[in-house]
């Protein structure tokens, strides 16, 4: 099937406009070209709502999630923000645009992957495409990046059956943590804010993410 990607682009982000409420983070995934994250084959599907495959059994994240996810983060532009899942590399350019690509200050993505293949490619890509403020590691045993912490957000993508402590841990005072939370079949995507006083939490609505394989996770099949 054909399909035209300027037409199929700004249909998409004329729906997304009018369910997501922020000018910010439309514009930004706006600028990432989004198909140059998939696969050769997959796409004329990058401007579709929906979740595409990558290789290795991930997914680059429905454009939806993505926005909403995004959006939950705050982000005001000075940020270091921590990715926990890489995959293509997508959010991450996102989180780049917003954390004011290209200007001065800037903020800081650093971004961790389980998978070494998925995080050199990622790695490779965001940096030929001039994502410069933005950090690929290969994920350690401790889940997330505790040495280059605290972190004023930190994203999750993948599904954990709980909200993890050691990211909990990871985030500095006022900082939001957004993650799906649930069973390896369906979750709920929760806003957590650190306070002086401890944690806020918010349910966001139900999501579908590959799990989170380690520590405070999933076990590996």
């Amino acid at each position: 099937m054909q399909i035209d990607l300027i037409s199929s682009k700004k249909n998409l982000f004329k729906n997304l406009s009018k369910a997501i409420d922020s000018k910010s983070v439309i514009e930004a995934m706006e600028s990432v070209p989004r198909e140059m994250f998939l696969p050769p084959d997959s796409r004329h599907m990058a401007y579709l709502d929906i979740a595409l495959g990558i290789g290795e059994g991930q997914t680059v994240s429905q454009p939806y999630i993505v926005a909403l996810m995004t959006k939950a983060l705050g982000l005001k532009g000075t940020e270091r923000v921590l990715e926990v899942g890489t995959g293509s590399g997508y959010q991450a350019a996102v989180l780049s645009v917003l954390t004011g690509r290209g200007q001065t200050p800037q903020g800081k993505v650093i971004t961790v992957e389980l998978i070494p293949s998925l995080a050199r490619r990622a790695g490779a890509l965001l940096a030929k495409l001039g994502y410069a403020n933005v950090e690929v590691r290969e994920a350690g045993p401790t889940l997330g990046c505790p040495s280059l912490g605290p972190f004023d957000a930190i994203i999750v993508a993948a599904a954990a059956p709980r909200l993890p402590e050691s990211l909990i841990g990871q985030l500095a005072v006022g900082g939001r943590l957004v993650a799906p939370v649930g069973t390896k079949e369906s979750q709920e995507l929760i806003q957590a804010l650190r306070t002086g006083e401890g944690i806020s939490i918010q349910a966001l609505g139900p999501c579908r993410f590959v799990p989170l394989i380690g520590e405070e996770a999933f076990p590996k099949d």
